[in-house]
């Protein structure tokens, strides 16, 4: 019998093209329980052991590839919070599976005590003293030389002088702010600007010259190994600047810029800060222009600029300060470039120097300007009237100096509400009774100059010129409530908050170079942060009052600027400066409104 053919083998199906991970599925997402459901019920065929578990099943991973069913009822599980993975635990996922912690698993423990189990800190310093003390000694021709060590591989090092506008009467207005821009220019050792900056680069350093009313400062930040290169930059720009012809053109360009920039800015308050000491003190010490006019600009020359420098920049009105730098070692720097160096201008003649005391007059001081392009575009800044008023307050050597910073802190203010407690300032008098009761109102913040004989305390606000009369009446009732009852709670804050901002201040180099400098230069010794701290907690609230009646009712400065609206005339503004006994005589501002212009006005009130 033949055999019997073989049987043709059955046609293999056509391969099914799988599904790539990262492929669409036309299937409709299921949620997790419909998902384990499914997973769960048998197919046909299957055998009853689910997607794939059957003897047709083509499964070509061996068994090492995990089922979808054990998949999908692992994240069911972990979804409903059991097995090891429970909802105590489960921190993302569907919103089944969230908890939030209320609290009630944690004890209700106050901030201000201390948590259990966490061991006391441990602090560097318990008695807040400083670890450094400042050292002065002075040299034979009358400098002082001042300095603090300091951790750190950099160190600040400058020459602050007894110098500033205040001391302009004989001469032209702003030269001290003309020689602010002509520092760090070229010497008789260095040949332009351009040389002095390459050499402090060798050492990482910096430079910046700033001037003020009272004092003139040239700062160098650089690394300590090059202290005795950087005092000797130092003591040749001070005292051998050579002052030619182009960079005199050139300061000039700069100050012009100056000033049309700060013409330009939609903030007034370095106008403002201007004109209230005009107004406070016409024409003469802290009252005198700091700014150099636009008029002098021009006239600043070689010969002008050497008769001022040859009567202020004398060695017995200089401070060497620096911080981070071993005392000794500056002292014999400072004995190597400055003791018995001639200056550029000479030494010969007798020394002219102004000693007139401040004078507090009074007065107003107006300035209209057009501001319409300042702020185009599609969101321009409001038209507003900005008014500074001032009340003399004391200098910095008397002992109502603390008293008044304190009081300065307590009446705060500002310009916006941020997020934060009391220690944003949200809690003080300008913002509690000013800006929280009345929405039209932008700003009103407070300030305090302070001068070796006088002082000056006060507020700036701004509104809408429609609400200038209003806005007036306001701050003067805040002046006036200054001498009243003070709460036991907001004298605390303002203390607190007056010695967190002295201490933080004090961990920048450069402020406690500042700081050691202008004390020195002032009282020829430093108080330490410690003794300031102590200070502060012994304000009273007596004190506060003793300060606030200590402001004169007759004779306050204030300064407004914008546009303003429903001008009354000055004797009748007067009767809208409260008194504590009802009613005192003293001039206000307010002015006509004009479309696209904003006026600036300054008044001192006397």
């Amino acid at each position: 019998m033949a055999p019997a053919p073989p049987r043709p083998r059955p046609e293999s199906p056509a391969p099914v093209a799988r599904r790539s991970a990262t492929a669409p599925s036309l299937r409709p997402l299921l949620p997790p329980r419909a998902a384990a459901a499914r997973a769960r019920t048998p197919r046909a065929g299957s055998g009853g052991r689910g997607p794939g578990g059957g003897a047709g099943s083509d499964d070509r991973s061996g068994g090492r590839r995990p089922k979808m069913a054990a998949v999908v009822l692992a994240a069911t599980r972990l979804l409903r919070g059991s097995g090891p993975w429970g909802r105590s635990r489960l921190r993302f996922g569907a919103p089944a599976g969230r908890q939030f912690s209320s609290g009630g698993a944690y004890p209700n423990i106050p901030l201000s005590s201390p948590l259990p189990g966490v061991p006391k800190p441990v602090f560097a310093t318990v008695d807040g003293q400083e670890k450094f003390e400042t050292k002065v000694t002075t040299l034979d021709n009358g400098l002082r030389v001042a300095s603090q060590n300091k951790f750190g591989q950099f160190c600040t090092v400058g020459i602050l002088i007894n110098s500033g506008s205040r001391y302009e009467a004989k001469y032209l207005s702003g030269i001290a702010h003309f020689l602010e821009k002509l520092a760090f220019s070229s010497t008789d050792r260095f040949a332009s600007k351009d040389e002095i900056l390459l050499t402090l680069e060798k050492h990482g350093g910096i430079c910046d010259c700033q001037t003020s009313r009272d004092t003139t400062m040239y700062a160098v930040s650089a690394n300590s190994k090059g202290l005795d290169t950087v005092v000797g930059l130092l003591a040749d720009v001070v005292l051998h600047p050579r002052l030619t012809d182009e960079e005199l053109e050139m300061t000039r360009m700069a100050v012009q810029f100056e000033l049309e920039d700060l013409n330009m800015r939609p903030d007034p308050e370095p106008l403002l800060t201007e004109m209230i000491h005009q107004a406070a003190y016409r024409e003469n010490t802290v009252g005198l222009q700091r700014l150099c006019p636009a008029e002098n600009v021009a006239k600043m020359d070689r010969a002008e600029l050497h008769a001022y420098l040859r009567n202020y920049y004398t060695p017995d009105r200089m401070v060497l300060a620096a911080v981070g730098v071993e005392h000794q070692h500056l002292v014999e720097c400072a004995r190597k470039h400055l003791l018995g160096s001639r200056p550029a201008w000479g030494s010969d003649g007798a020394v002219q120097v102004d000693r007139s005391v401040a004078q507090y007059t009074g007065g107003i001081v107006k300035l209209e300007r057009d501001m319409s392009n300042v702020s185009l575009g599609p969101a321009p800044f409001p038209e507003l009237t900005h008014v500074m008023i001032g009340l003399e307050s004391c200098s910095f050597l008397e002992a109502d100096f603390i008293p008044f910073a304190v009081l300065n802190m307590m009446m705060g203010g500002g310009g916006s509400f941020s997020a934060g407690g009391p220690g944003k300032g949200m809690f003080t008098r300008l913002y509690l009774n000013v800006l929280n009761r009345h929405h039209w109102m932008y700003n009103a913040t407070s300030y305090h100059h302070s001068y070796e004989d006088t002082g000056l305390l006060c507020i700036h606000a701004s509104a809408d010129p429609r609400q200038v009369r209003e806005m007036v009446e306001i701050v003067t009732r805040e002046f006036v409530l200054m001498a009243g009852a003070v709460d036991v709670v907001e004298l605390a804050r303002a203390k607190t908050q007056l010695t967190s901002m002295l201490m933080m201040n004090l961990e920048a180099r450069p402020v406690v170079f500042e700081d050691v400098g202008r004390q020195v230069l002032a009282t020829r010794s430093r108080k330490l942060p410690h003794e300031l701290c102590a200070l502060i907690r012994d304000v009273k609230p007596e004190d506060i009052k003793r300060v606030a009646s200590r402001c004169s009712v007759a004779s306050r400065p204030w300064p407004p600027w914008g546009p303003w609206a429903t001008c009354r005339r000055t004797s009748t503004s007067r009767r809208r400066w409260p008194a504590r006994t009802g009613g005192c005589p003293g001039p206000t501002a307010s002015s006509a409104r004009a479309r696209g212009r904003r006026r600036l006005l300054l008044r001192s009130l006397g």
